[in-house]
């Protein structure tokens, strides 16, 4: 019998033996939702042209409604049998697939679908969704087998990253040069530097009851004391560590103490335009005859992403709404955490320095002033120290993970008193 070769073929590199029975699992799904969607606008044709058989129903009848659920049928029953041979197919394909090392190109893939979808695929139950974790030294942090108390120091840096993206691209290669805002401030102030990955298609309010139980965990076992935690975090990030600090203001043993401090690069405290448009988007097809069904296109953007439309936090901010439904802010009110300093950085893609800071444009994504956390109902206002708020001109979003100007001026804030 012959052995499975070392490594997988190249074309197979960035793949896991489970990825093929989650993808098939994704391809049923679609393919059972456009036919929704297809009859959804057979449906609209008939009423909006009078027909008898044009009703409210969601579904057609007769003769119609037999082809489009036998559709959903066949896809239903085909899907069966491809989990099933999938499933048997896993043990053989895993010896290739799965010693391969962790490909940049994969889990970029998986983190941008579980930024747009992360929520149905939890609810799914699919392969694909990303767990929680912390990472240290590029694997995830295991408790079984913990680093030596040699390998880590007793101040700990937290990083979390945004939205569809993950703990691999705080490392960054631009002209040659290599920069990662941890390692950096690792080596200049003596922080060990421990990565967050998560599911950024989550609500943000259940990644933050996560990332408290998972930062409750690591001041348990740490390989030594836990002298300090400190914080950098990237957009949606800086959302979901102000909803665990939340979380773990109601614990009696919590990791909160140990915290100092909390760095946001272009957080949208106050949400991002772009989502908004969406919602705007969402409204108008609604009430275009024909278009409606396509409703549902837009409703397939996650629930971490609907979240990011005022930028919600707590889980009153969302629980118990349609998400979808053009609404005006309703979120409660939730302060910076007391007796931990809070910095706040802003990008703006403004070059002239002199001009009035009224006309600055924000970093692509994310206003000024909702980076710096500025709101004019003085109930969501946060109130970040004006030493404690710092503008990076020309610079959009993504280039706030990779400016040695915002890694110096990280470093500035962290050896304050």
């Amino acid at each position: 019998m012959n052995k499975p070769p070392a490594k997988p073929p190249k074309a197979l590199g960035h793949i896991r033996s489970g990825d093929l029975k989650a993808l098939a699992q994704l391809a049923t799904q679609a393919t059972v939702n456009i036919s929704h969607m297809v009859e959804g606008v057979h449906q609209s044709v008939w009423r909006t042209l009078g027909a008898p058989s044009g009703t409210t129903r969601a579904h057609a009848r007769g003769l119609t409604g037999m082809v489009y659920r036998s559709v959903r049928g066949i896809t239903e029953l085909v899907a069966k049998g491809l989990d099933l041979s999938l499933g048997r197919l896993q043990p053989v394909l895993a010896p290739w697939l799965d010693a391969a090392p962790e490909s940049q190109q994969r889990e970029a893939v998986l983190a941008a679908l579980n930024g747009v979808m992360g929520d149905h695929l939890v609810a799914r139950g699919n392969a694909l969704a990303t767990p929680m974790a912390l990472r240290w030294n590029g694997q995830r942090l295991d408790w079984a087998s913990p680093p030596l108390a040699s390998q880590v120091q007793g101040k700990v840096l937290v990083l979390a990253h945004g939205l569809c993206m993950n703990d691999l691209q705080w490392h960054s290669t631009a002209n040659g040069v290599t920069h990662d805002h941890g390692q950096a401030i690792a080596q200049a102030l003596g922080y060990t530097p421990v990565y967050l990955r998560y599911n950024t298609g989550l609500h943000t309010s259940e990644n933050g009851a996560a990332l408290h139980a998972a930062l409750t965990e690591l001041v348990q076992h740490w390989p030594v004391p836990v002298q300090e935690i400190s914080m950098v975090l990237h957009s949606m990030g800086g959302l979901v560590a102000r909803s665990a600090v939340h979380f773990a203001s109601s614990q009696a043993l919590s990791w909160t103490p140990y915290l100092k401090k909390m760095v946001f690069l272009g957080t949208p405290h106050h949400g991002a335009p772009l989502e908004r448009a969406g919602n705007w988007v969402d409204l108008i097809l609604e009430k275009a005859p024909y278009a409606k069904p396509f409703a549902k296109l837009g409703q397939l953007r996650s629930a971490g992403i609907t979240d990011l439309r005022h930028g919600n936090v707590l889980r009153e901010d969302w629980e118990g709404m349609n998400r979808f439904q053009h609404r005006h802010d309703l979120r409660q009110g939730l302060p910076l955490p007391h007796g931990i300093a809070c910095y706040a950085i802003a990008g703006t893609l403004t070059q002239a320095k002199n001009l009035r800071a009224g006309t600055w444009r924000g970093d692509g994504l994310v206003p000024v002033d909702s980076a710096l956390g500025r709101h004019k109902d003085v109930r969501l206002a946060l109130q970040f120290a004006k030493d404690r708020q710092w503008v990076s001109h020309s610079t959009n979003h993504m280039q706030l993970l990779s400016s040695s100007h915002v890694t110096s001026k990280i470093q500035e804030w962290l050896t304050e008193p």
